[in-house]
């Protein structure tokens, strides 16, 4: 990414918090409804979290340029289409045409997908990464979030909770991110 684009607040993919908890059975991927250019809200209400796949068998939630996001979720889904619904291998698949495709490589984006067996964070440098504890956090307000969750972790036993928990941390700490929270669960 070249400085001169980042000096000119042209970068965006940090603007929005997304958090995955994966505990008792239960997956849930939860993010933030604000849309930022710069120091503006230009939207308070974004969907960033969504079922993909057939059957809406695999949620996904992004933190990045909205356009960028909408393309790996359509990338995604054909993945999964050609891979049966096998969540690991899609991922996997789509995270080498992100590395090496000279259209994706451009993308801005990061994403957490979830099905039933596993949860994965998505970059573009081809990183396919499964998180420890069963918590993964992304965008501006992630770390906010991803330490929340893991302070609740011990106390509470329910993934909705410490999700919706760790988004209204960030909201209140991170100015890229609000607390219109969509949650998705599988």
């Amino acid at each position: 990414m070249d400085d001169s684009r980042q000096a000119h607040g042209l970068v965006q993919w940090h603007g929005t918090t997304i958090i995955g908890v994966k505990k008792g059975g239960k997956t849930v991927i939860a993010g933030d409804g604000q849309v930022s250019m710069g120091n503006t809200v230009m939207k308070p209400n974004a969907r960033k979290v969504r079922r993909i796949g057939e059957g809406g068998t695999v949620i996904a939630g992004f933190a990045g340029a909205t356009a960028d996001a909408f393309t790996l979720f359509e990338r995604l889904e054909k993945k999964l289409e050609q891979h049966r619904g096998q969540l690991m291998r899609a991922a996997v698949e789509m995270a080498k045409d992100w590395r090496t495709d000279k259209y994706l490589r451009n993308l801005e984006a990061l994403m957490i997908v979830a099905d039933r067996e596993v949860m994965l964070v998505l970059t573009g440098n081809g990183d396919v990464l499964e998180p420890e504890g069963g918590v993964a956090a992304i965008g501006s307000g992630g770390n906010y979030a991803l330490s929340a969750a893991r302070a609740l972790d011990s106390y509470e036993d329910d993934a909705e909770k410490i999700a919706r928990a760790a988004m209204a941390v960030a909201a209140e700490v991170c100015v890229f991110t609000n607390d219109r929270v969509t949650v998705e669960t599988i």
